[in-house]
């Protein structure tokens, strides 16, 4: 038996969130595509740092 896989090509949640989030804060697009690419991990030091 053969297992297929599928790959996706998507944006998460976690990445648009964290991409808005910093181009409101910094109005700043290099820095919304860097904080993009840690997702998660950028809302979350957001939050934890008081907005």
């Amino acid at each position: 038996m053969e297992k297929k896989y599928v790959v996706r090509d998507s944006v998460t949640f976690g990445c648009v969130l964290a991409m808005i989030i910093s181009y409101v804060k910094w109005h700043s697009i290099f820095w919304a595509i860097i904080h993009g690419v840690f997702s998660w991990v950028y809302v979350i030091y957001f939050v934890l740092r008081g907005y």
